[in-house]
């Protein structure tokens, strides 16, 4: 299960919300997943600072799924996040950072055990 954790310094609406989670649903496909597979969270008007200013327009994104994360998937789903975030929220692709935390099973909890 892929878990996105999206912090996002401009306000959205839902149906901004929505459309992001259903188009990071088909981005996750890099990995071998679907949206059936994925777990979004999304923070919004989220005070992001870099170099010690505050960005207005930016996004900080943290991708963590069980297993292998393949440097050609993280560049594909980097592209396709930026892009999305773009679209979406008119934040340019220069202010959204990304994070990638592959985790062993054991790692990965849920219904009162591990994977």
């Amino acid at each position: 299960m892929p878990f996105v954790d999206a912090r996002i310094s401009v306000t959205l609406t839902d149906a901004q919300k929505e459309a992001i989670k259903a188009e990071l649903g088909k981005a996750v496909s890099v990995f071998g997943k679907g949206e059936s597979f994925l777990m979004v969270g999304i923070s919004d008007n989220y005070d992001l600072w870099l170099g010690g200013n505050k960005l207005e327009q930016g996004a900080y994104v943290s991708f963590s799924m069980i297993g292998d994360t393949p440097d050609a998937g993280c560049q594909e789903f980097s592209a396709k996040l930026c892009d999305i975030l773009e679209r979406q929220a008119g934040i340019p692709g220069s202010n959204v950072y990304v994070t990638f935390h592959p985790m062993d099973h054991s790692r990965w909890g849920w219904n009162g055990s591990t994977f």
